[in-house]
């Protein structure tokens, strides 16, 4: 399957962030999989910014935009926003499929309160239940950003049958913060012998770096910390491959 990882700094304008995904995905073969930061739709902002009062509904211009390029390109499109609710929005990931519908959601489970940020002071973490779906002979499970620092979401979604995890973030820049994106991604990787594909926001405020790793923690191609592109093939008989040389979820004794 093709990857297109779409490497993007939002901003705090939903209007301008729209031109800004339709440009990026102009530059996109049709096919596969592309894969946009959290926060595609709008950036974060300030600890003071009010996020419910730019939070959309599912049917809203952005996914509508999403559902638009998805058939274009004849491409299965992930991208992260803030969806409305009646009190703190979630942050979520909209799936869209080549035929332009809503194919999954997930919105995140475990929220940024960390590194003296709190996440959960704007928004509202969603139910502990991993999201897996089928695209092109590969399961798919989703993951945002701080979900990386748990490895029992990584089981979760594997258990679930994922072979591939998809992981859309905006990873705060800070000393030591792209070293940890690195080995996390390919930390999950190796211990659930999967591909991650990991689209970033870019600087100055995040890390940028949008990769995609193999099931033994390669990197196999790797963005820098500007916006841009990272193509990539993955292959489910690679997976099938490497869980026969190292069958460490079949030798589990702890579950």
């Amino acid at each position: 399957m093709q990857v297109t990882l779409v490497q993007l700094a939002a901003t705090l304008d939903s209007a301008a962030n729209r031109d800004q995904v339709a440009a990026r995905l102009r530059e996109v073969e049709g096919g596969g999989l592309v894969v946009l930061p959290e926060g595609a739709m709008h950036d974060f902002g300030a600890p003071d910014h009010d996020l419910a009062a730019v939070a959309e509904p599912l049917d809203g211009p952005f996914v509508d935009l999403i559902a638009q390029e998805a058939r274009r390109l004849g491409s299965t499109i992930v991208a992260g926003m803030f969806e409305r609710t009646d009190d703190l929005p979630f942050n979520t990931l909209v799936v869209v499929g080549p035929d332009g519908d809503l194919a999954a959601t997930y919105r995140k489970i475990h929220l940024y309160d960390s590194f003296g940020y709190r996440e959960s002071d704007r928004l509202r973490a969603g139910d502990p239940v991993p999201a897996v779906l089928d695209v092109a002979g590969h399961r798919l499970g989703l993951m945002t950003c701080y979900d990386l620092r748990f490895p029992e979401m990584g089981r979760l979604l594997v258990d679930a049958g994922a072979d591939t995890f998809v992981v859309p973030a905006a990873w705060v820049a800070g000393e030591h913060k792209l070293d940890h994106w690195r080995t996390l991604l390919r930390a999950r990787a190796i211990e659930n012998t999967v591909h991650v594909v990991a689209a970033a926001q870019c600087g100055p405020r995040y890390t940028g770096h949008s990769l995609v790793a193999d099931p033994m923690g390669l990197i196999v191609a790797e963005g820098g910390d500007g916006p841009g592109l990272v193509r990539a093939e993955i292959d489910r008989a690679t997976v099938d491959h490497v869980r026969e040389v190292n069958p460490s979820l079949a030798n589990r004794r702890i579950s």
